[in-house]
């Protein structure tokens, strides 16, 4: 019996619902992976936990799902938001890839002054960005946001959810996991190949829910930037309880 194959799909999923694939979901079955009427798949749809199914109908490009039982409850996720300046494209499908399976709640690509890419094809990173929760067996699909630019972003903000800002070569505190808990709202925002403009990094700096902060002591790459951010978000904080500990010079 081949593998279950995760597949997102939009409608509501319950015991005994028949669900359409879209033609692209029926030709990937049929296809690439070669499958047939009565092999199992796995479906989620961000709403309803994650669901064991079978393929009913497969022809062409039409395929039917019968919804057989939940394997996963709804569960919350992580509340994190990355803002980040768009680059070319393979860098910019890199970060909507990485970024969905370190478990971003929504992407929000940004212009700023030394933004390299006045576009996004949203749709496509929709698509990455689905294709990355089918692997990664995250139960959600990241909200893709609106470009903006900076002033529009920080305006818009809400007042109550710290925006980690990576600013290079300043002297700032070490990114670490946000407001203390895995699932606390935050968000990070990423600048472009060449950083903020010294007028933008005034204008974060003037709001309150601005945190400054640094990923280390090495100029990484945007994208490095974004995933090395995330990463450093949903870190474990540090138990105080735990013997093999290392001690942090600032601590004694």
């Amino acid at each position: 019996m081949p593998g279950s194959i995760r597949l997102f799909v939009e409608p509501s999923l319950s015991v005994g619902a028949e669900i359409a694939a879209t033609a692209a979901q029926a030709h990937y079955l049929a296809h690439v992976m070669r499958r047939a009427t009565g092999d199992p798949v796995t479906l989620f749809n961000g709403r309803d936990g994650e669901w064991q199914a079978r393929i009913a109908v497969l022809r062409g490009d039409r395929a039917v799902f019968v919804v057989e039982h939940r394997l996963r409850p709804q569960a919350p996720e992580a509340d994190l938001w990355l803002a980040f300046a768009p680059l070319k494209r393979d860098a910019t499908d890199l970060i909507v890839q990485k970024a969905t399976e370190l478990g971003a709640a929504a992407l929000l690509p940004v212009t700023t002054a030394r933004s390299n890419t006045a576009r996004i094809n949203a749709e496509r990173m929709t698509a990455i960005a689905i294709e990355a929760a089918e692997q990664s067996e995250r139960l959600t699909i990241p909200r893709i946001g609106k470009l903006m630019a900076l002033p529009a972003l920080l305006r818009d903000w809400p007042a109550e959810r710290r925006l980690y800002v990576a600013m290079e070569r300043i002297a700032a505190p070490r990114l670490g996991p946000a407001a203390g808990s895995p699932l606390g709202a935050a968000g990070l925002l990423v600048g472009p190949e060449g950083g903020f403009m010294e007028r933008e990094l005034d204008v974060l700096r003037s709001h309150p829910f601005v945190v400054p902060v640094s990923l280390g002591p090495l100029i990484l790459r945007a994208e490095t930037a974004s995933i090395a951010g995330l990463a450093l978000l949903q870190a474990p904080g540090p138990n105080p309880d735990d013997p093999n500990r290392m001690t942090d010079p600032g601590d004694v």
